[in-house]
């Protein structure tokens, strides 16, 4: 079982930067793929990024230029560093993996842009 906690979020201006954090739990954090999604009031939830365990990339078209996702296996860490933030940033922000067809997700954080 992995269990992923979500850090970072916050109040921030439009053209700001944040840092988001995601803490997964075990031992096996370098073979897992890492995802970051967002939900914004009233919208279902998207994908914003993904990272593969060696580290390839990809980017929703809304996040790519302005948002980097990154990890750092020995810390068990997964990161999505945000900037040129906008008001339709505002969202949710999940950390999502998946391991032998269970899927796990954190608790969410929230990002606030202010216009």
């Amino acid at each position: 079982q992995v269990q992923l906690v979500e850090s970072g979020g916050g109040l921030v201006e439009t053209g700001g930067s944040l840092r988001l954090s995601c803490k997964a739990s075990g031992r096996i954090f370098s073979v897992l793929p890492m995802s970051w999604y967002r939900q914004a009031p009233g919208k279902e939830r998207e994908w914003v990024a993904r990272i593969t365990g060696v580290g390839s990339k990809d980017y929703a078209d809304s996040a790519k230029g302005r948002f980097t996702i990154s990890r750092d296996n020995a810390k068990n860490m997964a990161y999505l560093q945000m900037n040129s933030l906008k008001s339709e940033d505002t969202a949710v922000y999940y950390c999502r993996t998946y391991f032998h067809g269970e899927e796990y997700w954190g608790q969410g954080t929230q990002v606030t842009v202010s216009s």
